[in-house]
């Protein structure tokens, strides 16, 4: 992988939505989804998130709040560097 890639986490900061609990973490290794060190997440959540996990994978983000649009359950993650 590229010296530029990182791991980056997705934290579930909130959630109204059964699927999440305040304090799950989606991790992803590059291009790959860390399936042994990460909760569940939902392919709507992945779609709306997908742009920004890049961006971040890239060092264009940092550390910023997202909401999925899916649910009138609101669930922000905070994506970080892993």
């Amino acid at each position: 992988m590229d010296d530029i890639e990182q791991k980056i986490k997705l934290v579930v900061e909130v959630s109204g939505c059964p699927c999440y609990a305040p304090g799950d973490e989606v991790i992803f290794d590059g291009p790959l989804l860390d399936k042994d060190n990460s909760g569940n997440f939902c392919m709507m959540a992945l779609s709306a998130m997908f742009p920004f996990v890049y961006a971040a994978r890239k060092g264009v983000i940092t550390d910023a709040p997202l909401q999925c649009p899916d649910c009138e359950e609101k669930v922000v993650f905070r994506i970080k560097k892993a």
